[in-house]
């Protein structure tokens, strides 16, 4: 199946806020570690994301130079996550739990790194992406010091909250 997703690489967008969505539900400040049959569904689903992503990640940076940074990091977490993809859960439903908290985090660092890639501008203020059509503005804190402490982009919704570092 891996082989057959690979081989659609590029024919299907890639959906990071489902895919966010799917990690909150095991990894989200809320989530209750599910069990059963909807437990294996999650596995499945993270396992199937990961197969989706990775190939559009391993695009992207193929088109950066070999020595750039952010291919070399984005390449490693390919690597990782491929070897998670690789393992069983193990017997037991603590270990089928601990599993899909694994594939979730290692989706989460797949996501990132997708989104640094494609150039996503995060939101300073709420650590969440910029997406095409948002209302959004500059943003630069500056520090006690003088010295630009960082510069970006911010909702328009997000100018009222002050974010301290």
């Amino acid at each position: 199946m891996s082989s057959m997703l690979d081989a659609e690489a590029g024919t299907r967008p890639v959906d990071i806020e489902t895919m966010r969505e799917s990690i909150g539900l095991l990894l989200g400040p809320d989530a209750a570690t599910p069990e059963g049959e909807e437990l294996a569904g999650l596995t499945g689903l993270l396992r199937g994301h990961m197969q989706l992503i990775i190939p559009e990640i391993e695009q992207a940076a193929g088109k950066l130079p070999t020595d750039d940074v952010p291919r070399y990091c984005a390449l490693a977490c390919i690597g990782e996550a491929r070897a998670k993809l690789r393992t069983a859960a193990g017997d037991g439903p603590h270990r089928a739990a601990a599993y899909a908290r694994k594939l979730a985090r290692a989706l989460a660092a797949l996501c990132d790194h997708y989104e640094a890639l494609m150039g996503v501008a995060m939101c300073l203020a709420c650590d969440k992406p910029i997406r095409d059509r948002e209302a959004s503005m500059p943003y630069s804190h500056v520090s006690a010091s003088g010295g630009a402490a960082c510069a970006g982009r911010i909702h328009t919704r997000c100018a009222h909250v002050l974010r301290r570092r």
